[in-house]
C-alpha cells in the first residue's frame, strides 16, 4: 500500500490532469465560437470547412463533459475530487511542518540553511480547512448533478437515449458562464491544494478569470504567464485571426 503522502500526490496529479483536460476542451470550444462571433474574417474562415469545424467543436464539447464527469462522479474508477479531499482530510500529518521540511530537503541541497525561517511562516491546516473546501466542492457538485450530468449521460455518453426535444430541454438548463466558472474553480482548487502541500500556504481559493469575452477584450499584461484558460484563449485567437486575414 502506498503511504498517505504518495497516495495524495498521485491523486492530486490525477486531479490536475482531469481538471486541465476539462478546462482545455471547453475553453477551446468557447474560444473558437467567441472569436468567430467577434471577427467576420474568422467566421468566413470556419465556413470554408464547416464539416471539419463542426466535428472538431463537437468533439471538444463532448470531451469536456466526459472529463467533468470523471471529476465529480464517485463511481469513476479510483479517482474523484471527493476521494482527493477525503484523503487529505483523513491524513493531516502529511501537511505538518516536519512533512513539508522532508519534501523541501528532497528538492534543495542547502535546505537546512533556509528551512527554519521558511517553516516559521508556513500554514498548517486544520480539519476546518478541508471542511470548507468540501463545502465549495459540494456546491459545484450539486450544479454538475442538476444540469451537466444528465446532459453527459443522456446525450454524450449514451447517444440516442434522449429525444430531440429532451436534448433541447437539457441544453436549455445550461449556462456558458456557469460552466466557465465551474471549470475555473477546479483549477483554483488544484492550486490551493498544491500550494498547501508543497509550499505550506493556506488553502485559499484565489480569484481567476473565466470570461472568454473579457479575456479577449482585456488581456492580461503577460499572457504567457497567465492561467491556462487565458493562454489557450489567446492562442486560439492569434491562430484564427492570422489565418482569417489570409482566407
Amino acid at each position: 500500500m502506498p503511504s498517505p503522502s504518495a497516495d495524495f500526490e498521485k491523486q492530486l496529479e490525477l486531479f490536475r490532469t482531469e481538471a486541465e483536460s476539462a478546462l482545455q476542451f471547453f475553453f477551446a470550444w468557447d474560444a473558437v465560437h467567441t472569436v468567430a462571433a467577434n471577427d467576420k474574417a474568422v467566421f468566413r474562415l470556419l465556413n470554408e470547412a464547416p464539416l471539419f469545424w463542426n466535428t472538431a467543436l463537437g468533439a471538444l464539447q463532448t470531451s469536456a463533459l466526459v472529463a467533468l464527469g470523471r471529476i465529480f462522479d464517485p463511481d469513476q474508477g479510483n479517482f474523484s475530487v471527493t476521494r482527493l479531499l477525503a484523503l487529505a482530510h483523513a491524513n493531516l500529518d502529511i501537511f505538518s511542518k516536519d512533512a513539508l521540511a522532508t519534501r523541501k530537503r528532497k528538492l534543495s541541497a542547502n535546505a537546512d540553511e533556509w528551512l527554519p525561517e521558511y517553516l516559521s511562516n508556513v500554514y498548517v491546516p486544520s480539519r476546518d480547512d478541508f471542511r470548507n473546501l468540501k463545502r465549495h466542492v459540494s456546491v459545484r457538485r450539486k450544479l454538475y448533478e442538476e444540469k451537466y450530468r444528465p446532459l453527459r449521460h443522456k446525450v454524450f455518453a449514451h447517444r440516442g437515449v434522449a429525444t430531440r426535444e429532451e436534448v433541447g430541454d437539457l441544453f436549455a438548463k445550461t449556462n456558458p458562464k456557469e460552466l466557465q466558472q465551474l471549470l475555473v474553480f477546479l483549477g483554483r482548487l488544484y492550486s490551493a491544494l498544491w500550494n498547501l502541500y508543497f509550499n505550506g500556504h493556506k488553502p485559499t481559493l484565489r480569484p481567476a478569470r473565466y470570461s472568454v469575452q473579457r479575456m479577449l477584450e482585456q488581456p492580461s499584461p503577460n499572457v504567457k504567464h497567465a492561467k491556462l484558460q487565458e493562454r489557450l484563449v489567446h492562442e486560439a485567437q492569434d491562430f484564427l485571426t492570422r489565418h482569417g486575414k489570409n482566407a
